[in-house]
């Protein structure tokens, strides 16, 4: 495995792999540089959040069981540095670590063995959905006095200040925005935002909301509409 260094020439879809098996590591960057992007290679955390400091990948590919600083640990620390998507790749199937991976903000987790080709499918997935807003005739949409989603920033604002999210929660809040006084079920939920190619089941959709409560406290106007899903507004 070659690691990137300093010269590496960044385009505009840069992502990060940060795996310490060079046999994955070196497969997973042929399939990405043939399906286009320039790819980045980090055998550690530590190493991994150096690289994104200097080059500000679009997103990160990331193993939990890494030397030194696990996968967890770096995730919380892209999450206090960005809001770039985070794609977990490890062997650790187990319900726990998929639930702790997503409450860290990961926008989708692959258990190995795995396949390249679907790897890049979900990379280009989950790219797709942070280029393209949720479709409305308006820019910024407003849910009461002090609550608002801005689309086109993919930004969300309580009392005019902006609210750090991931992107996959970003997504669901201005999904739910577009439909604001709606119950979506959670199968509408994952069907709209994460996508028919989604693999997981609906509690992903639960550990996202209990998220975005986390950070948005009593100024999230979402309710729980029992035996259904959830309410915006």
């Amino acid at each position: 495995m070659t690691e990137c260094n300093d010269v590496c020439v960044v385009a505009e879809q840069t992502l990060i792999v940060i795996e310490d098996d060079e046999n994955i590591a070196d497969l997973l960057d042929t399939y990405l540089r043939t399906a286009g992007f320039r790819v980045l290679l980090a055998p550690s955390g530590e190493r991994g959040l150096e690289l994104i400091d200097q080059h500000s990948p679009v997103l990160a590919i990331l193993d939990i069981g890494l030397p030194g600083m696990d996968g967890f640990d770096v995730c919380r620390r892209i999450r206090e540095r960005a809001a770039m998507p985070v794609l977990f790749l490890t062997a650790r199937d187990g319900e726990i670590d998929r639930v702790l991976g997503l409450e860290l903000g990961a926008d989708d987790y692959v258990t190995k063995p795995f396949s390249p080709r679907e790897v890049v499918a979900r990379v280009k997935a989950i790219l797709r959905r942070g280029e393209s807003p949720a479709p409305s005739d308006a820019t910024v949409l407003k849910i009461g006095d002090d609550f608002e989603v801005d689309l086109s920033r993919r930004e969300v604002r309580v009392k005019g200040e902006p609210v750090g999210l991931a992107t996959r929660e970003f997504d669901l809040v201005a999904h739910l925005a577009h439909n604001q006084g709606l119950a979506l079920s959670r199968q509408q939920l994952l069907d709209s935002v994460w996508g028919a190619d989604w693999y997981g089941d609906d509690r992903t959709v639960d550990v996202h909301v209990r998220q975005l409560r986390r950070k948005l406290g009593d100024d999230l106007p979402l309710a729980t509409v029992w035996g259904i899903g959830y309410r915006l507004g």
